[in-house]
């Protein structure tokens, strides 16, 4: 996993001495890794290196929650971005991160580093903000109890600023960004509930700063509660569990 965690979204072919380097492991027990990694098609090994194998994409397509919240998400992001003209996204919490399982780019939208399968802090995103809103009060305590990064000069980064923010964001249902994690975006997200009102999920606009996010707000809060009510018509994703561990 350090291996293939090693590769970022702009790599191609790495060599195995720049592997080594940023795995942290002797060349080589990276050379014997890779090898292995190759019969499995989980990376392709090259005169110029090695790259991510095409096994791992097809391995990826069937991870559960993500692909059943993309099938009832589709149509509703769909139309959220014919509407709109705008960028739009599909994301989910993972610990203190969203990670996007979904993007409809706009050509008139600013140019966004968002990718499927890319993740951000939750802190300063839009999507984000509305799952942390939604987060167990101890995980929102550990994460207000130590420094958080300033992205851009506009990132709040203040416990009691952003424990207000959430509490705003839980009362209405809906986030926003100016410029938190990218200069010169804004964001407006609304969650994705299931029927315990827990969220699964959040759907955002991504539009250029200074754009009326309070008349986004509706198109978005209209798309979530359309995918939360999609989401009530299909197979659960991740099952319960009972206090034993056993699935119910």
């Amino acid at each position: 996993m350090a291996i293939l965690s090693a590769f970022r979204p702009t790599d191609g072919d790495l060599s195995l001495a720049e592997l080594a380097r940023r795995c942290g492991l002797p060349k080589p027990t990276v050379h014997r890794l890779v090898r292995q990694l190759g019969t499995y098609g989980a990376v392709e090994i090259s005169p110029r290196g090695v790259r991510l194998g095409m096994n791992l994409f097809e391995i990826g397509q069937l991870a559960a929650r993500p692909r059943t919240l993309r099938e009832a998400a589709t149509p509703h992001l769909a139309d959220l971005q014919e509407a709109t003209g705008e960028t739009v996204h599909l994301a989910v919490a993972d610990g203190e991160d969203v990670v996007y399982v979904q993007k409809l780019e706009s050509r008139r939208a600013p140019a966004v580093g968002s990718r499927v399968g890319g993740r951000m802090p939750a802190y300063c995103t839009a999507v984000g903000k509305v799952l942390l809103a939604h987060a167990p009060a101890e995980q929102i305590e550990a994460l207000l109890s130590r420094p958080l990064r300033r992205r851009t000069p506009r990132t709040t980064v203040a416990p009691g600023l952003l424990t207000r923010e959430l509490q705003r964001i839980r009362d209405t249902g809906i986030a926003e960004e100016h410029e938190e994690s990218t200069v010169g975006i804004a964001c407006v997200a609304s969650p994705v509930l299931d029927d315990g009102g827990a969220a699964v999920a959040a759907v955002s606009i991504t539009a250029r700063v200074g754009v009326r996010t309070d008349r986004l707000a509706p198109a978005v809060r209209t798309a979530a509660l359309g995918i939360s009510r999609s989401l009530r018509h299909t197979v659960v994703a991740v099952p319960a569990r009972d206090g034993a561990g056993a699935t119910r």
